[in-house]
């Protein structure tokens, strides 16, 4: 099979997983990733070309999801929100990244076993746990903002609600640059890991993404001016955002954190940006339906006995880890109780950057014997949250009796 036919079948077969998945009350992307599953069972596509040249697809999306991340970040409307966000998202989603990681480092260590020649607990399971506990600080926004859309929700805690969404994306974004280099520095090589290697390195990664986002950023504002139509503009946005993955990769810096700097210069310092992100709209649903059904072709049912388990430490850990996090953060902010008590139940949908971030892990050489574990693990995670998470939304909304409120 070549490239393009296997890209012709991912969007078109994603697009009918899509309106299964929304005829049956369920999100478009759990569709995309269900379909990709059903492929990847069926062998329709070579896993050679999963795995490999089709990453580009993956490189491109999370590009896309970064920038418009970014974009979610305006200072003013966050300042707004008051400093309960600013203090409970940390702590949730700190939360999340201690209980999962503590969850695969001990119980995992426990009950699952890799078919490894030498399984040492701090070059397999410790690096992985925490990735896995990085990546889980995300929450999809999509899900939530949709349940209250439906219930018509309006009230502290919903107000709460969306400014710890806003930035939980972008916390799990910075959270996986730290884990990677964490995790680099355990696998290659324990006993010469140095203050500079698990520091200050994850420092200047993180520094060097900024500083290109931010170079790119103001850049984009410029070749704005040249853009005399929506379709031009689509154009000028898109390849920077292509420019600034690209410049990434080869200087082995985060491409999500430069493109989420990108769209946190736009958002906070041109006038007039909506259509800087409203023109993505034009190529977003062809994007999102090749990378989640792509993602979906990443899942591996013969790793699936040791993945199940995995997946529900994530689940429970991660779970646990929000509902706690948020609780003392909304504690410590003197939130009102509402927040306190259910926050934590409406933060549990995750989605978008979860399973972009978990094909990132696999791609990268550390993961190159535990990747499919890891990919699987959270993709079936995935699954299990959209089936309990917009349920425990619900609950929350009206436990705080702010469902309908004119």
């Amino acid at each position: 099979m070549n490239l393009i036919l296997a890209i012709g079948i991912l969007v078109i077969v994603g697009f009918f997983g899509g309106i299964i998945a929304r005829k049956i009350k369920f999100p478009t992307i759990s569709g995309y990733i269900v379909i990709g599953m059903l492929l990847s069972l069926l062998n329709i596509i070579p896993e050679e070309l999963v795995t490999g040249r089709l990453n580009v697809i993956t490189d491109i999306a999370l590009g896309t999801i970064a920038y418009m991340v970014g974009g979610s970040l305006n200072l003013k409307s966050l300042k707004k929100l008051g400093k309960n966000i600013i203090s409970i998202t940390p702590f949730e989603a700190l939360g999340a990244w201690i209980f999962v990681t503590l969850l695969i480092g001990i119980v995992g260590f426990v009950a699952v076993g890799f078919n490894l020649s030498n399984p040492d607990f701090h070059q397999t399971h410790l690096p992985m746990a925490i990735v896995i506990g990085a990546i889980s600080c995300a929450t999809a926004p999509a899900a939530t903002i949709a349940i209250i859309h439906e219930y018509k929700a309006k009230g502290p805690l919903t107000t709460t609600l969306l400014g710890v969404v806003a930035l939980d994306d972008a916390v799990a974004i910075i959270a996986y640059a730290i884990a990677i280099s964490i995790a680099e520095a355990l696998i290659v090589s324990l006993k010469n890991v140095s203050l500079y290697q698990m520091l200050i390195t994850p420092v200047i990664n993180i520094c060097s993404s900024i500083l290109l986002g931010i170079v790119l950023g103001f850049g984009l504002i410029y070749m704005s001016r040249f853009a005399k139509t929506r379709n031009a503009l689509l154009v000028i946005v898109f390849g920077t955002i292509l420019l600034c993955t690209g410049l990434a990769k080869t200087s082995g810096i985060s491409g999500l954190l430069a493109n989420m700097v990108i769209g946190f210069i736009i958002v906070n310092k041109m006038r007039n940006n909506e259509n800087m992100f409203s023109v993505i709209d034009n190529i977003e649903d062809v994007i999102f339906a090749m990378f989640f059904t792509l993602s979906g072709a990443h899942f591996d049912l013969g790793v699936m006995k040791t993945a199940g388990i995995l997946a529900l430490l994530i689940v429970i850990g991660r779970c646990t880890g929000k509902l706690v996090g948020a609780r003392i953060g909304a504690s410590i902010s003197h939130a009102p109780s509402v927040v306190k008590k259910y926050l934590g139940f409406a933060l549990l949908p995750k989605a978008g950057v979860t399973v972009g971030l978990a094909i990132l892990a696999k791609q990268h050489p550390l993961f190159s014997t535990l990747g499919t574990v890891m990919v699987s693990a959270i993709l079936a995670s995935v699954i299990i949250n959209e089936l309990i998470a917009p349920p425990l939304t619900k609950y929350a909304i009206f436990k705080a009796k702010e469902a309908g409120v004119s």
